[in-house]
């Protein structure tokens, strides 16, 4: 029994075809503080469907490549040569030297990857607090209650990811290691007011605190610190949930010194802490995948390695090898294959700055591998393309109004809170990019086995 097949074979027996069904699902999701920004997270109207062998699939690789990570920023805080092959800038290096207290540098991470029936490839690794999940699990229950899953599990035993729990246990967990006593601490969310993620810091708060654990979102600059503590929303703060990036704190220093300094005295554990910016880098790969550092990993790791993470080097002149052995120099090789590579900048999100060789003409092409040879040493990565994930959608249009069958991309992101995968972000998209952030949608993830 195929679930795609399944649903599709029972989509509209509940109206799910109709403008007033669509009305009032738009509302649910709306009142559910669903939003990107203005707009709705989610126009489609099915789930991804994960096997549990797709899943297992999953959790072997990406438990891997997390803890590899973990050991990773151990190493580079002992090895200047190791560190200088992130290319943090000197600020980024100055707060990676914060002792922060405990070794967990990301409490919550994300693996971005492609999953496909004989590949499992990751694009990159996002190591700073990855938004979504929050969204992602209030969206599982809008999906749960929709008419055709009653009918759906009746075939299917189909469960969605309980995240929000676990990742206040990743708090708890590295908040403990950090040396923290009290039973409940307060934690605050911060992050700049405006960004289009607020709604989800609002329930994640409401979820925490349900759960005991009071929590309050604030922005870095209403923080403040009072006789000895840091404060916000005029309380005593125990656990900071950071989600104001490491850029934000480079860049907006005055705005920021508070968070900063609470973080530099050890007035309140923060997660993640400001060294996940080392494998937060996409460098991370070109560290992986880089010949040079192979004898860094087990014949284990190495598996893993060859088998899910792209080639991926830092752009520069030099030589190196290709994924299948052979001795090249970078930038001509770069030059003459990009129907098969694409360029990133090491540190930029919503797929910002992404080249894909493949849908660039040459000149366009060798205009960003100049801009990358030109730029700070460490700025920018060039990567073998991978293979993508395209499933069928029902997606509900607004131009005209109607639901209609699109092929999207599909971009299945686990989480992975302190080593362990939890759950996952679906993303889906008509183009080459699949981000929330560059106008792409997102759908729950559901275990699904045959009845």
């Amino acid at each position: 029994m195929n679930p795609i097949e399944t649903w599709t074979s029972l989509l509209g027996e509940g109206g799910e075809l109709t403008e007033p069904y669509w009305a009032a699902h738009a509302q649910r999701m709306r009142e559910a503080r669903l939003l990107f920004g203005d707009r709705l997270s989610c126009p489609f109207l099915r789930p991804l469907f994960m096997t549990v062998e797709d899943e297992a699939r999953q959790r072997a690789a990406c438990e891997v490549i997390a803890r590899v990570g973990e050991r990773i920023v151990r190493e580079a805080m002992e090895d200047e040569a190791l560190l200088a092959d992130f290319g943090l800038s000197d600020a980024e290096r100055a707060l990676a030297a914060i002792d922060p207290g405990y070794q967990y540098a990301s409490t919550a991470s994300r693996l971005d990857s492609f999953l496909l029936p004989d590949s499992l490839m990751f694009a990159e690794y996002n190591a700073e607090s990855p938004a979504g999940f929050g969204y992602t699990e209030v969206l599982a229950d809008v999906f749960a209650a929709m008419p055709i899953m009653a009918r759906f599990r009746e075939t299917f035993d189909a469960q969605p990811y309980g995240m929000m729990d676990a990742m206040l246990e990743a708090l708890l967990a590295s908040y403990r290691d950090w040396g923290g006593t009290a039973a409940p601490p307060t934690i605050v969310i911060t992050d700049f007011r405006g960004v289009p993620t607020w709604s989800e810091f609002e329930i994640l708060a409401a979820r925490f605190t349900w759960r005991g654990v009071p929590t309050v979102v604030a922005d870095p600059r209403d923080l403040e610190i009072v006789g000895g503590r840091l404060v916000a929303e005029g309380r005593a703060i125990d656990l900071v949930y950071r989600r104001a990036l490491i850029n934000d704190l480079v860049a907006r220093p005055d705005d920021t010194r508070v968070l900063v300094q609470a973080y530099r005295e050890r007035l309140a554990c923060v997660a993640n802490t400001l060294r996940c910016k080392i494998p937060h880098k996409k460098s991370f790969f070109a560290v992986l995948t880089d010949e040079a550092h192979a004898g860094r990993f087990s014949p284990e790791e190495q598996a893993v390695i060859r088998a899910h993470v792209p080639w991926t080097r830092v752009v520069a002149e030099r030589r190196t090898r290709t994924s299948t052995g052979q001795d090249v120099d970078l930038v001509a090789f770069a030059r003459d294959h990009r129907e098969r590579l694409v360029i990133k900048p090491t540190d930029d999100f919503g797929g910002h700055g992404v080249m894909l060789g493949w849908e660039a003409e040459a000149s366009a092409w060798e205009g960003a591998l100049q801009t990358a040879l030109t730029a700070p040493a460490g700025t920018w990565i060039v990567q073998e393309r991978i293979p993508i994930r395209r499933e069928p959608f029902p997606m509900v249009e607004s131009d005209p109004h109607r639901v209609a069958t699109r092929d999207m991309l599909v971009d299945c992101a686990p989480y992975i809170f302190r080593g362990k995968v939890t759950g996952f972000l679906t993303r889906l998209s008509s183009s080459g990019l699949a981000n929330v952030t560059s106008g792409g949608g997102q759908v729950p993830a559901f275990r699904v086995v045959a009845i």
